[in-house]
């Protein structure tokens, strides 16, 4: 019997050509400097708004949006928790009138103090909101700057020294009529 031979079959697999790279002998030129945009200014929780700096400068806006936040949030809390407290004293009525009289006074002065101090939360929207368009820091009347002195002792100022008290003078004058 003849011996069969056996054949060996080539695997033919199909490779991809890897693309010829060309070395060039050329320096690269440096990449061109791409400026990114400015990202939000960090200050620290120490930080105060100085003279020395640029009058409104990203840093002192800063510093305000978070100081006005903040406040806001601590206004808004008082307000949640008088509002809750409070209203869990209308079951005590009482048979003395002057108790009465006393819990009637109590609610009127709790009360006058929540909306001043929701009127001072409208004020601080109003602040954030000039921050926001840019005009914050400086008079409604002149746009002279306010001054950071002003502004530390009460943040949601609108008017110079001089505005503000021109405007309680005319006020006083209306309030006379």
């Amino acid at each position: 019997m003849p011996k069969a031979s056996k054949t060996k079959k080539k695997k033919v697999t199909k490779t991809k050509a890897k693309p010829k790279t060309k070395v060039s002998t050329k320096p690269k030129a440096a990449p061109k400097k791409i400026v990114a945009p400015k990202g939000p200014v960090k200050i620290s929780k120490t930080y105060e708004p100085k003279d020395t700096e640029k009058y409104m400068c990203e840093k002192h806006l800063v510093f305000f949006r978070m100081r006005l936040t903040e406040w806001r949030k601590e206004l808004v809390k008082a307000n949640n928790q008088a509002l809750y407290n409070g209203s869990m004293d209308d079951n005590s009525i009482s048979a003395d009138i002057v108790d009465q009289a006393n819990s009637y006074l109590d609610k009127n002065v709790e009360m006058k103090a929540i909306n001043r101090q929701i009127k001072l939360i409208s004020e601080i929207d109003k602040a954030l909101m000039r921050i926001k368009d840019g005009t914050y820091g400086f008079c409604l009347d002149t746009a002279d700057p306010i001054g950071l002195k002003r502004l530390m002792a009460r943040p949601v100022a609108k008017y110079t020294i001089a505005a503000q008290e021109k405007h309680e003078k005319e006020e006083k004058v209306h309030a006379d009529d």
